[in-house]
């Protein structure tokens, strides 16, 4: 079995608590911000959003959120739920037209057992995937291989988003 090791999210999971001082998540602090270039947001609807993960399992791995911190899918409004899918769906065909990955992996994490790092803030993952993307540097280096860095990887997937309806 091949398994996707990502030794340098160790920084994230011991890292400080993801909520700000009013006890917003992470999440929801970047949805109310107005700096997208700053936070690696690629894009922003009525409800929900597309952000660059900090911490990617790999390049192009992405988060879809609502802008309204809910821990779990009950707690979405239609509107969300839908809103995220076609986020959801527009962002993979983004990355699949500028990453040209091999495969994606889709999906969320409800609550901390299920591996949920900001449990009161649900989000979907996409993490595009190529054949070998499992190599011996992160998982015996302890390294992180990403082809550009976020900023660049951000305003090529604006750019696509842009063409995608």
């Amino acid at each position: 079995m091949d398994s996707l090791h990502a030794p340098w999210r160790i920084q994230y999971i011991l890292g400080p608590k993801q909520t700000d001082a009013d006890g917003r998540s992470l999440f929801a602090a970047i949805g109310q911000s107005s700096d997208d270039t700053a936070h690696h947001v690629i894009a922003r609807g009525k409800v929900s959003f597309a952000v660059l993960n900090t911490y990617p399992y790999n390049a192009g791995h992405t988060l879809i959120c609502p802008y309204r911190q809910v821990a779990d899918l009950p707690e979405l409004t239609d509107e969300e739920t839908m809103e995220m899918q076609v986020l959801l769906r527009r962002v993979q065909a983004a990355l699949r037209k500028v990453m040209r990955p091999d495969g994606f992996n889709v999906g969320l994490n409800l609550g901390k057992i299920a591996g949920a790092g900001i449990v009161e803030h649900l989000h979907w993952h996409i993490v595009p995937r190529w054949n070998g993307d499992t190599n011996f540097m992160p998982v015996i280096g302890s390294t992180a291989v990403l082809p550009e860095a976020l900023d660049e990887t951000a305003a090529k997937l604006r750019a696509a988003l842009a063409e995608i309806h």
